[in-house]
């Protein structure tokens, strides 16, 4: 018997495709009824048989990871995904929202540009500063223990001096970067 063609277990198994799809759709970015809509196409694709009648919770099993599949596929296509419009500004008015691989000359340009006069600026700062921002940027992704080790310092005193060595270069940094314009309307 062709599980597509059982409508009473479709209707039982509707409101539970529901609830789940409901449960993880916010982790994926993607609204729920899509997710539904992904799962059921799934079925379709698939050509499921009926389960064994002696088992009745395999539908549902079969069920639940369908929409997680279908919830992972959703994460990692959001995660590659690059929205259209200007490319020098990211949605949230954040940093630059630039491909990796694609950049244009001037891009990478300003974002080498950006890189060297934030290494400037780390290399004038005072003390163990210096040493301690450039293991925090370094491309390795050290933990405050492998950091701690290499500085020579205690791990419980990374925290405080990495906020002392970031406060100075913020200060530093706004001294030599135009305040931001203002936004809204003036009064």
């Amino acid at each position: 018997m062709d599980l597509l063609n059982d409508p009473e277990l479709l209707n039982e198994l509707a409101p539970l495709l529901s609830a789940e799809a409901a449960a993880e759709a916010p982790g994926t970015g993607v609204d729920p009824a899509d997710l539904e809509q992904a799962v059921w196409v799934r079925l379709l694709e698939s050509g499921r048989r009926a389960p064994d009648p002696a088992d009745p919770a395999e539908p549902a099993r079969w069920l639940r990871r369908a929409v997680r599949a279908e919830a992972r596929l959703a994460r990692r296509s959001a995660r590659r995904e690059i929205p259209y419009g200007d490319r020098r500004h990211s949605a949230g008015g954040g940093p630059p929202a630039v491909p990796a691989g694609g950049a244009e000359p001037e891009d990478a340009l300003l974002h080498g540009e950006e890189n060297r006069a934030l290494r400037s600026a780390v290399a004038r700062l005072p003390g163990r500063c210096p040493e301690l921002m450039k293991a925090l940027l370094s491309p390795r992704d050290l933990t405050y223990r492998e950091i701690a080790g290499e500085l020579g310092i205690s791990q419980g005193s990374l925290g405080p001096v990495r906020s002392r060595c970031l406060g100075c270069l913020r200060r530093m940094l706004a001294a030599e970067v135009a305040a931001p314009g203002l936004r809204g309307m003036e009064r």
